[in-house]
């Protein structure tokens, strides 16, 4: 289970992740991940914010059985990799239809390789 503090529930944050975030695209899962710029406001610069995650499982994957499977399977493979998170970073996956049958190695193989690519994309331009 993904402990609360790192879950993404608002609406606007999975918009502005999905929309201003950079994105790889893997067979089962595309993985959008957003940093807030520096000149968003921070509460507390003494406390700083951990990562959030969120998941996107459309219909499309299956039936609810097979949503919640998915959604499982990739709440756990999220959770081992809070440690590869920036603070304050927002990662959303959203599981394509394939991800139905997927291992969990297989999901947890291709979060990885999406935020490796996403990783390299940001330091080409920087």
């Amino acid at each position: 289970m993904l402990p609360a503090q790192y879950r993404m529930r608002r609406s606007a944050d999975f918009g502005a992740t999905v929309k201003q975030g950079r994105r790889a695209v893997q067979p089962d899962v595309i993985v959008y991940s957003r940093q807030p710029d520096p000149s968003e406001s921070v509460a507390d610069a003494a406390t700083v914010a951990p990562p959030r995650v969120g998941l996107i499982i459309a219909k499309s994957v299956g039936s609810a059985v097979d949503r919640h499977r998915v959604a499982r399977r990739l709440r756990h493979v999220a959770r081992e990799a809070l440690g590869d998170l920036q603070p304050r970073e927002q990662l959303v996956i959203r599981a394509l239809p394939g991800s139905n049958g997927a291992s969990s190695a297989a999901l947890r193989t291709q979060l990885h390789a999406g935020l490796r690519s996403i990783r390299r994309s940001a330091s080409a331009v920087r």
